[in-house]
């Protein structure tokens, strides 16, 4: 029986391999991405513990080498959508009731699994799916995930520490319960962490899940499945579906017990899953829970004050890090025209520098966009730029797709501060430049601020307080996430808390205790000990 409030390990972050040549771990991911590649998997779907297997089987090819196949993954109906409420609903009660502490131990386990044994292929995995190079899976797949969750576990006791206070003759409680239906967690491609902590974070609080990841996830998802499983989440607790996002839509918006929706991905696409709540609203038993992180128009300003060098690999790393499929990558700059050719020069040479290829090769910086779909529309933007009078590209500008989705880095430089790369999210390897007078530096951030629908991350360079507290105050609401002389990608769990507001979706935080806390129902109890026997009170006498 437990009679104790247990103090969980004290969260850390996980230690980023380097990788370096020479290294074990480098030979040892090497030798596990090689064995994958020249496996062909076959991945089902995950329903109350049991794999599920259909004859509608899709093909799964690296984006960097799509003549390739590394798997197959067998596609779903609405029928096996219900299936998961179904199971997940099943599975409630136990998990709910399952005491705090068991619930932190299996994600605890996972960390630790993530850390040790699972994280070559979890890297691996990711590097096929996803085409991220070794330090990018690193620092995502297996570093930011374990990250999620020890800190989760941390906040999970921070938010059952938080009790009302008591005055004499009664005691007052808090009691934090899960959720009262099933949560819907629809993921992104571009994080592994991502996908899995939107199902982590609502199960860790006691709440059942349906996951549906994107179609191009799906062969790092089956790891994750895997990690689950091996870390000990009971049956029916995480349920993944692969099924088309209108027949997902189509049960799950209907469904009476639909708890929560925990949602990474484009700005229409969440606007959309809102509006069907909303048309829906009566339908079901509480208020869904609607939690989403979305797009981004990502800035860098730079002030007159700032480094060269300094601005210029801010700018190659924060606009060209996994090829810019990140919500938070630099894809709009504001660069002072005293310093413009000095730091446009170290752009040139450094995107110059960049290798681009298949991420088995160590050295290549740059690897494929995800898909036909996302190649396609960035090739688009670039030719657009190409095409205009008030643009410029000065580095890239070339694509290929005959082995792989390969987009050079591109930087445009435009005269107009209203051009279509520069206010548009395009979610690829592209960065546009505007170069402005160093004297009219308060109605640029007017235009920083104004120009995007978004407000996720943002960064300015100066090395002028005065000009870095001004533009941190005049940005206030242009970011979620703010970023003083770096680049504006790379938010550490329990460090930089992550999210954005405005079109960028509803800021809850992912990383910190806020976002557990959209996966709780409160409940308080208050406690008389000495109950009253008589209704007058003394203002009556």
């Amino acid at each position: 029986m437990s009679n104790a409030f247990f103090e969980v390990p004290v969260a850390f972050n996980e230690p980023v391999t380097s990788f370096a040549p020479g290294t074990p771990e480098r030979e040892s991911l090497q030798a596990t991405y090689k064995k994958m590649y020249n496996e062909v998997v076959d991945i089902p779907m995950f329903i109350g513990g049991k794999e599920v297997f259909t004859d509608n089987k899709r093909d799964i090819h690296p984006p960097h080498d799509f003549k390739h196949k590394i798997g197959t993954y067998n596609a779903g109906t609405k029928a096996h959508v219900q299936q998961a409420i179904d199971s997940a609903l099943e599975a409630r009660e136990k998990w709910a009731n399952m005491s705090w502490q068991s619930r932190a131990a299996i994600f605890l386990k996972a960390a630790d699994l993530l850390a040790g044994p699972f994280r070559d292929r979890v890297n691996a995995s990711t590097m096929l799916a996803q085409s991220k190079n070794a330090m990018q899976a690193e620092i995502d797949a297996a570093c930011e995930l374990a990250d999620f969750f020890r800190f989760n576990v941390q906040y999970m006791t921070d938010i059952y520490h938080n009790q009302p206070e008591s005055a004499p003759g009664i005691w007052n409680r808090l009691e934090y319960r899960p959720l009262e239906g099933f949560v819907f967690a629809l993921t992104p491609f571009n994080f592994t962490s991502i996908a899995a902590n939107l199902c982590a974070a609502p199960a860790l609080m006691g709440n059942v899940v349906v996951w549906k990841p994107s179609n191009t996830q799906i062969y790092s998802a089956w790891t994750l499945v895997e990690l689950f499983r091996a870390a000990g989440v009971p049956d029916g607790v995480i349920n993944i579906v692969y099924v088309d996002g209108p027949d997902a839509g189509d049960v799950i918006f209907n469904h009476p017990e639909l708890a929560g929706l925990h949602f990474t991905g484009s700005t229409g696409v969440f606007r959309h899953l809102w509006k069907e709540i909303g048309v829906n609203i009566a339908k079901y038993r509480s208020y869904p829970r609607i939690v989403g992180e979305t797009g981004g128009k990502d800035f860098v300003v730079m002030h007159n004050s700032a480094d060269a060098l300094e601005v210029a690999t801010g700018l190659t790393r924060g606009a060209f890090e996994f090829q810019g499929q990140k919500c938070s990558a630099a894809s709009r700059a504001y660069i002072p025209a005293s310093k413009w050719e000095e730091v446009k020069a170290h752009v040139i040479a450094q995107v110059s520098d960049f290798k681009i290829g298949s991420p088995e090769d160590f050295s290549n910086f740059i690897n494929a966009v995800i898909d036909r779909k996302s190649f396609d529309k960035i090739a688009g933007y670039i030719d657009f730029a190409k095409s205009q009078n008030d643009a410029e590209i000065i580095a890239g500008g070339n694509y290929d797709d005959s082995k792989g989705y390969f987009i050079e880095p591109t930087v445009i430089v435009t005269t107009n501060p209203k051009f279509k790369t520069i206010c548009e999210e395009i979610f690829g390897p592209v960065l546009t430049i505007y170069v402005y007078e160093d004297n009219t530096w308060e109605e640029m951030l007017k235009l920083v601020d104004s120009t995007s629908e978004y407000a996720l991350t943002g960064a300015i360079f100066s090395l002028d307080r005065y000009a870095a507290e001004y533009a941190t105050k005049a940005l206030e609401n242009a970011a979620g996430n703010f970023y003083i002389n770096d680049k504006p990608t790379g938010a550490v769990v329990g460090q930089q808390p992550f999210g954005g507001a405005r079109g960028s979706g509803t800021n809850d935080k992912a990383g910190s205790y806020m976002n557990l806390l959209r996966w709780v129902n409160a409940r308080t109890i208050k406690e008389t000990f000495v109950p009253a026997k008589d209704y007058k009170y003394p203002f009556l006498g």
